[in-house]
């Protein structure tokens, strides 16, 4: 038999970056404690605070709060201060941790790897026979993971940033145009667009009839359920009413046939329309994609995305990496011949498609 000869340096290094990843997902499940409990927040109102201080403030048992704390300052979320057995949230860390309005607010986001363990045996049948997930189908800890992690990068970007990088489409929403948000999911964006443009009327569609529910009540919450409408619909199946802009919000690639579903859309546009295109980050190469990013959009595709797209027919899986010269090769087949990437953040790819 060959005998292999191991690297003991590289062996140690392997196993130190394989315990760094164990801790991380330990951490997780403290930030998503320290998240609901409000532990985070106390300490970005209050400043520094010994962990009897914040058990009281928060009135949780001091005990669990101390060990909690010190997992945090072990992880460099918080900053411990020693002589005063006093741990600190800095202005940076807050943004991150407390400020549920700040763009890079993520607790929530541990909310979608825990949904995924969740469904560990739903993935392990999958992988075996081949056969899909339906999004409906997942823990629901997913769907309000998903919606509230995108939804502070949408709201501070969306309106101030994408839009106006496309051609044209903020000066025909100021005049009023109808706007369709195709996997409108929550319904953030769709709100979000409606809030920026009173002349104009959004109409958000999904197939996940508890989205559906969900968006309805934040754009009545938002005052807006006159103009920003959810209907239950499939991708391809709603009324081709004559838009003058769709969107489609990190939900194309999830689809069974992508294919049908653009060329919907561009049946559904006006003559002048635009069809909005925003999905995960990507270069085209694999090798070009094995980064920390890159990383995270794979293991969700393979649970989460490309799951979804085989349950919906798969025809064509893009997966969460699709990257801009396959997604450009679509948007050419289902008849959109000018296409460019208007803008990008370290996540989404923002594209404008146009006949």
């Amino acid at each position: 038999m060959e005998t292999t000869t191991i690297d003991e340096t590289a062996l140690q290094a392997f196993v130190l970056k394989a315990v760094d990843d164990l801790a991380a997902g330990y951490l997780g499940v403290m930030v998503s404690i320290g998240s609901r409990l409000g532990l985070y927040r106390a300490l970005a109102e209050s400043g520094r605070l010994t962990s009897a201080e914040l058990a009281r403030r928060t009135d949780c048992a001091e005990r669990y709060v101390r060990d909690w704390l010190s997992s945090q300052a072990a992880a460099g979320y918080l900053v411990y201060h020693p002589e005063e057995q006093t741990f600190e949230l800095t202005p940076e860390q807050a943004l991150v941790l407390a400020d549920e309005s700040s763009a890079v607010y993520l607790p929530p986001a541990w909310n979608v790897p825990a949904a995924m363990w969740s469904d560990e045996a739903k993935a392990l049948h999958s992988f075996r026979t081949g056969e899909g997930i339906a999004w409906g189908d997942h823990d629901p800890r997913l769907a309000h993971g998903t919606a509230a992690f995108y939804r502070n990068g949408y709201r501070a970007s969306l309106t101030s940033e994408w839009l106006p990088a496309l051609d044209g489409v903020v000066a025909a929403l100021e005049r009023g145009i109808a706007v369709a948000d195709v996997g409108a999911g929550h319904g953030h964006t769709t709100v979000l667009m409606a809030e920026a443009f009173p002349n104009s009327r959004f109409h958000g569609y999904d197939s996940h009839v508890p989205s559906v529910s969900e968006a309805r009540r934040n754009a009545r919450e938002a005052g807006l359920e006159e103009r920003a409408v959810f209907t239950q619909v499939h991708a391809d199946e709603y009324e081709q009413r004559g838009f003058g802009l769709i969107c489609f919000f990190d939900a194309l690639h999830d689809m069974g046939d992508p294919l049908a579903v653009l060329r919907h859309a561009e049946k559904a546009l006006t003559a002048d329309g635009t069809l909005l295109l925003v999905e995960p980050n990507a270069a085209d190469r694999l090798e070009d994609n094995l980064t920390v990013v890159g990383q995270t959009y794979y293991a969700a595709s393979s649970m989460i995305c490309t799951a979804h797209s085989l349950y919906d027919g798969g025809e064509l899986v893009l997966g969460a990496q699709a990257g801009p010269a396959r997604l450009t090769a679509v948007l050419n087949d289902a008849g959109f011949s000018r296409v460019r990437i208007v803008a990008e953040t370290p996540f989404n790819l923002i594209i404008e498609a146009k006949r």
